[in-house]
């Protein structure tokens, strides 16, 4: 039976824009209200719109340094560029805080239980972004400022980012690196195929957080076989393992067969299937509390409308079974869908093999 969940969205989301060609511009998030709006999955009584908050000052410096988000505020009335990926238009920054306070808001209205689950359809996206460094189209961390502001404000102490976006989410490994009450777990693109270029099986956290960032790179091609895989062999078991009050999942849609600037298979199907594992296993260990924030995903027309509609109607555990791509897209891009289970085992098999030596660390929690 379907149950009613939040949906955080703001129309000045829409007002962003870094460049008119960016991957990351205004019509992945327009395309994808128009065709919930279509599908009627607005007026079903499954989903409140919610609106967001630019989050603050204090929230923002949970995470980032002093001296980067002074560099953030010049930047916003100069304008310049953070890396090449990520250029930094005047007036940046208030888009970045109401995407980074959108989390928040999700956050809060799961955690006061208000709703069992909530969706932050933000932009811009946040996983590349590191405590003094933007990066990636990514200029403030939000699913870090939002486990922060769990922690500051509501005294969670265990919390677990499942980040399934195509691309390693290094900004938020690198600020819980040395933080055993994160657990973060990435699949992601081999990271010889794809930016960052990081997250390699031996990246597992260190000192006492050791074990409780787990990588698991998968090949160009991956798809919903794979994914269901690992999700079973190994997040499962982890955050089963780790107990979290809380799950949150960086939700890159980019995995999808149809991204521009990823070589994955993943279709809208696959995504349904991965949320609703998700949200059965904090069913066993959180009472259900899932927070879903938007990374990346591309594919405006042919396959983020339909991936964000996978995990919102999943996230209300409403019927997703019709849920398909065009036959269209499906005859475009299917090139794309290769079956590599036999590499995706033996990663499992090592990755198990190597935290195997670590797992002791959440027998000390």
């Amino acid at each position: 039976m379907a149950v009613k969940i939040a949906l955080v969205y703001d129309e000045k989301y829409l007002e962003h824009e870094q460049d008119p060609t960016h991957p990351e511009r205004k019509e992945r998030l327009a395309y994808t209200m128009a065709y919930l709006v279509e599908e009627g999955v607005l007026s079903m009584g499954i989903v409140d719109v919610v609106k967001p908050r630019p989050a603050t000052r204090e929230e923002v410096l949970r995470v980032h340094t002093k001296e980067y988000l002074e560099y953030l505020e010049y930047l916003n009335r100069v304008g310049g560029v953070i890396d090449l990926d990520t250029p930094a238009p005047k007036g940046f920054l208030s888009y970045a805080l109401l995407a980074a306070g959108g989390a928040i808001v999700a956050g809060e209205l799961v955690v006061k239980g208000m709703y069992p689950r909530a969706f932050a359809m933000i932009r811009p996206p946040g996983h590349h972004a590191k405590p003094g460094e933007g990066a990636g189209f990514c200029y403030l961390n939000n699913i870090a400022i939002l486990t922060e502001h769990l922690r500051a404000k509501y005294g969670i102490k265990k919390v677990a980012i499942l980040d399934w976006d195509a691309h390693f989410g290094d900004g938020t490994y690198d600020i819980y690196e040395e933080d055993p009450h994160v657990l973060y777990i990435s699949i992601h693109q081999d990271p010889y195929t794809l930016y960052p270029g990081r997250g390699f099986i031996h990246e597992i956290g260190r000192g006492d957080a050791m074990g409780t960032k787990v990588c698991i790179p998968v090949p160009p091609g991956t798809g919903d076989e794979e994914y269901a895989y690992v999700f079973d062999e190994l997040v499962a078991p982890i955050v089963e393992m780790f107990k979290p009050e809380i799950i949150l999942v960086s939700a890159g849609q980019d995995c999808h067969f149809s991204d521009p600037i990823t070589w994955l298979g993943v279709t809208a199907q696959g995504y349904a299937k991965l949320m609703s594992k998700t949200v059965e296993l904090a069913k066993k260990v959180c009472g259900g509390k899932v927070v879903a924030v938007l990374e990346g995903g591309y594919g405006v027309e042919a396959g983020l409308p339909y991936t964000n509609l996978a995990v919102i109607a999943t996230l209300a555990e409403a019927n997703t079974s019709t849920i398909r791509e065009p036959r269209i897209v499906v005859e475009r891009y299917w090139w794309k869908r290769r079956k590599t289970m036999p590499q995706v085992i033996k990663t499992v098999e090592k990755i198990k093999d190597l935290l195997s030596k670590c797992i002791g660390v959440f027998r000390k929690m």
